[in-house]
């Protein structure tokens, strides 16, 4: 069991650390009172392999429970679980124009003024920052620089891969609505006018072999490779780790299963990537 506590300075990031975290496989529970902590590490390691990461989020509205998070901290770790903490903070100055922005007062402000709630809070989380195993200072990162930091910290190889979707259709029975890139390969010819060929799938060899031998297959097949290559960097860079690629032809039996395959055939060669194809259409007919 992996356990990590997040924490640090209202309008630093925390909801942003918290959906990355969810997004690398973490299970995540915001603004759990430091007393429950140790029996929710617990519970995870009770679920039988269901759980293996859990990551708390703390910030100051749990300070009406206790005063001595790290108390909470050192008592995990005495347990074996060894938490990692990660403090987010910024400067003042970054802190106020955040707040402003979206017009929202600081959990610690009270009746004074937006600076006050900033120094207060500041000053109460000194000593979580001090036990800190990872501090981050984000005023000067965009959210996909957080992003890039919390997966190198807390990512595994496997939790950082994007993952590829290959999914074939017939366009007879409508467009994917979850596709992100949607590849129309109707411009080949159609095995369905093949008598020997109609009533086999993409998934035989024979229309496979048809499909691919046709003028244009290849080539179409390798530059979009290569374009997927391009797209799959910027995702990556931009935090996006699922992508639905849609391959379709008339019916989703032929054209659309044998390139789709073919496709998910070349992409799990790729770093970073894991891919599985879907046939949506395949046995309409």
């Amino acid at each position: 069991m992996e356990v990590a506590v997040v924490s640090g300075l209202s309008g630093a990031g925390r909801s942003t650390a918290a959906k990355c975290l969810e997004d690398l496989g973490w299970f995540v529970v915001d603004n759990l009172p430091p007393e429950l902590i140790a029996t929710m590490v617990e519970l995870g390691a009770q679920a039988r392999g269901a759980i293996t990461k859990v990551a708390v989020v703390m910030d100051v509205r749990s300070r009406a429970f206790t005063d001595d998070l790290a108390s909470v901290i050192k008592d995990l770790d005495a347990r074996g679980y060894k938490p990692r903490v990660l403090f987010l903070e910024a400067t003042d100055a970054v802190l106020v124009r955040r707040f402003e922005a979206v017009r929202r007062g600081h959990p610690m402000q009270g009746d004074g003024r937006l600076a006050d709630g900033i120094t207060a809070e500041r000053t109460l989380l000194e000593p979580l920052r001090e036990e800190a195993d990872l501090v981050l200072d984000t005023s000067s990162l965009s959210v996909h620089d957080l992003r890039a930091k919390i997966e190198d910290a807390f990512g595994s190889e496997a939790s950082t891969q994007t993952r590829v979707t290959v999914l074939s259709f017939g366009y007879k029975y409508g467009l994917p609505m979850d596709a992100d890139l949607v590849m129309d390969v109707r411009f080949l010819p159609n095995p369905f006018w093949i008598p020997e060929l109609r009533e086999h799938t993409g998934l035989d060899g024979e229309v496979r072999n048809y499909v691919l031998s046709q003028e244009g297959a290849e080539e179409f097949l390798d530059r979009y490779h290569q374009l997927l290559r391009l797209i799959g960097a910027g995702y990556k860079r931009e935090g996006k780790r699922y992508l639905t690629l849609a391959v379709g032809c008339t019916g989703g039996k032929h054209r659309s299963v044998a390139l789709s395959v073919e496709l998910a055939e070349r992409l799990s060669k790729e770093d970073g990537m894991a891919v599985k194809v879907v046939h949506r259409d395949l046995g309409r007919e």
